[in-house]
């Protein structure tokens, strides 16, 4: 129930009609989303990458205990959704995000957003290698139009292979993408007993704990970590906002729409972190990188409306 519906004297021609109140929050979550990649990119400068990715879960995860158990949602996981769990917390968390936090500390944010979104497209081709699904004609189209994207942007002649990191970045952003397909397709086909926001708090607390051990082995004690008020923002925003209450809102608002609106929607976040790229970081846009990001987004699109046809 909205809060207009819950102020009984509120005049009919005051209340937010219910398509706009749910196009609000999603807006508002794709661009909290786009953000967060600049974002993540500065606080790198400040902390380590497994470090980083260990922060954002367990923050957002204490975010989520509190908000889930203050609606009386709060329990164990029932044994029938364990799978997802670990599918979601150790694929979908840990691989992928702990890979593009790594691939970020040398990739460009413009190219680390856009790589790491081609997710829709990997699971077409996963579809097809695990479960024996092969693409129709209009997934193939969507998958070849998307694939030639990937090529132009981490081809030689958009990135320097020649730079340290540059290649293994978008080598891990690739594999990142395609660990978060492998839970597309588990999500898809699993019977949910609690719902998907009473087992992410428990997703992301399975997540923050291999996170962390690999940050104390590789990266040392975070004590070194130097917290200034500006790191603090960050931290806030990346976890606790970006993660926690955007998970939120997907979980509330998402489901009011078809899958094939919301695969739209989330077109959104790479175009909005590349913009956000290009203002607050001063990456630069080649034409090159534009054709790369045309026909991606394209392959997304095409992808998104073969799913929708079911063909």
């Amino acid at each position: 129930m909205s809060d207009a519906q819950n102020i009984p004297f509120t005049p009919a021609k005051l209340a937010v009609p219910r398509g706009l109140h749910t196009a609000f929050w999603l807006g508002l979550m794709v661009v909290l989303w786009g953000l967060s990649w600049p974002a993540t990119q500065i606080a790198l400068h400040s902390v380590p990458p497994l470090w980083l990715a260990a922060i954002r879960f367990g923050s957002a995860a204490l975010c989520l205990f509190g908000f889930v158990a203050v609606r009386g949602g709060l329990r164990f996981p029932p044994r029938q959704d364990w799978p997802i769990v670990i599918s979601i917390g150790l694929l979908q968390m840990t691989a992928f995000t702990g890979m593009g936090m790594i691939a970020m500390t040398t990739t460009e944010t413009s190219h680390s957003v856009l790589l790491a979104y081609t997710t829709p497209l990997w699971a077409v081709l996963m579809g097809w290698l695990m479960y024996k699904q092969a693409p129709t004609r209009a997934q193939f189209t969507a998958l070849a139009v998307g694939l030639a994207g990937v090529l132009v942007i981490i081809s030689p002649f958009e990135m320097d292979w020649r730079a340290p990191g540059v290649l293994r970045g978008a080598l891990l952003l690739i594999g990142g993408a395609i660990s978060w397909s492998v839970v597309i397709l588990h999500v898809r086909r699993h019977r949910w007993q609690a719902t998907p926001l009473q087992l992410a708090p428990w997703q992301m607390t399975l997540a923050t704990i291999p996170l962390a051990t690999l940050a104390f082995v590789t990266e040392g004690a975070p004590t070194s970590i130097a917290i200034t008020p500006q790191l603090l923002q960050l931290l806030l925003f990346i976890g606790p906002v970006a993660t926690s209450a955007c998970f939120v809102i997907s979980s509330e608002y998402g489901r009011r729409i078809t899958p094939f609106a919301m695969a739209n929607v989330t077109l959104g976040v790479p175009m909005i972190g590349i913009t956000a790229s290009v203002l607050l970081l001063g990456n630069h846009l080649s034409p090159l990188f534009l054709l790369g990001l045309a026909l991606v987004i394209a392959g997304m699109a095409l992808s998104a409306r073969a799913a929708r046809k079911g063909r």
